[in-house]
């Protein structure tokens, strides 16, 4: 059997800022080929969101068994500086172990790994990317086509990333919302101010444009979701002058929705706003991911009943927080996420405890037992 915590020191032990290629997927491979495991590896697309290295590794079973697959990440975000000891020379102190991407996510994936039986009636699967922390472009987008193409697409799904709050066991995902990111622009006719009719300033068209979107309340929140909200996030002019009125004005949204709208249905209730007040104004939107939701069930029972076993606690079922791979996953077939304390994820000095991922471990091993 594979032994968590030296997986996870070895993964740490292999630097990978996203995009992740090389030297941590040859760890990753070399641990789950002795077990049986078919490794695909590969590589997709070209800068700037590109190339990115992903791995695909199978395993039939023994029978008629289901299709059961494990989806996560193997790189992760820059260290930054300030870390007590070298970010990626895993170190343990005490009852924790340090390293960039202890929590989110090797350890994780690691455990999968520990758990995985020597045999298994159905079919299980590894889908991992090396590009969750970033675009997000080649990543398991890619891994998705990959698995229609050789018809190995999954009948369940678990993603391992860091969803525990408080304690190990606390908290599981059973959906995300979606994200939007919108740009505006009002073009404008420049001039100077002591002869405003010979210009046509922008800015307060875009004001008037933002003081409608500031209004809009898009839900009162849903039995599973937190309330949308649009948000402000960037208004830009760059005049340098205090006598010229400017040729442009542009401001940027943030919209987190959830299962009642879809991004498009968003862009476009932007776009009317601003067309109103500014009908040559441009809108550009970029959706990062839809809402979806895998309503409680087996899934999240089988999950649930496995956490309740090893920890003592009743897994709360959220779908608070900010997007994840998930969001392509559940296009396929049911998905939950459920993993490690998420405290010091992206921070410096980032660590898990020793004791978690052993039981994370045990509740994957569960997992995969009833599935």
């Amino acid at each position: 059997m594979t032994d968590a915590i030296d997986l996870t020191k070895r993964l740490i032990a292999a630097p990978s800022v996203t995009p992740a290629s090389g030297a941590v997927f040859d760890v990753l491979e070399e641990a789950l080929k002795p077990l049986g495991f078919e490794v695909d590896r590969f590589i997709c697309g070209e800068a700037p969101d590109g190339p990115v290295e992903n791995l695909f590794a199978t395993r039939a079973g023994t029978g008629a068994g289901r299709h059961f697959a494990y989806a996560g990440h193997l790189d992760v975000v820059p260290p930054g500086d300030g870390w007590t000891s070298d970010p990626f020379a895993p170190e343990v102190r005490g009852d924790l172990l340090f390293g960039r991407g202890a929590v989110d996510m090797k350890a994780s994936i690691a455990a999968f790994v520990a758990a995985i039986p020597a045999q298994a009636p159905g079919r299980i699967s590894l889908i991992i990317t090396g590009d969750e922390e970033g675009p997000a472009v080649f990543g398991t987008v890619a891994l998705i086509d990959h698995m229609k193409a050789r018809g190995l697409v999954p009948d369940l799904c678990l993603v391992g990333e860091p969803t525990s709050v408080n304690r190990l066991g606390d908290m599981m995902k059973i959906g995300r919302r979606g994200s939007v990111n919108i740009w505006i622009t009002i073009p404008g006719t420049q001039g100077h101010v002591a002869y405003p009719h010979l210009a046509d300033n922008p800015i307060t068209r875009l004001v008037r444009i933002l003081a409608r979107i500031d209004g809009v309340v898009l839900d009162e929140g849903t039995d599973w979701f937190q309330p949308s909200n649009i948000e402000i996030t960037d208004l830009e002019v760059g005049n340098k002058a205090t006598n010229v009125i400017p040729a442009a004005a542009r401001a940027r949204l943030s919209i987190r929705f959830n299962d009642l709208h879809s991004g498009d249905a968003l862009a476009a209730m932007i776009t009317a706003i601003v067309h109103a007040e500014a009908p040559e104004g441009i809108v550009d939107a970029r959706i990062s991911g839809e809402a979806f939701l895998t309503p409680p069930g087996e899934l999240s029972d089988l999950v649930a009943n496995a956490i309740q076993s090893v920890t003592g606690i009743d897994a709360e079922k959220s779908t608070t927080g900010g997007t994840s791979d998930a969001r392509f996953l559940s296009r396929l077939c049911p998905v939950v996420e459920f993993g490690l304390n998420n405290a010091t994820m992206h921070k410096l000095d980032e660590a898990v405890a020793l004791a978690d991922v052993e039981a994370l471990a045990e509740i994957y091993r569960q997992v995969l037992a009833r599935v």
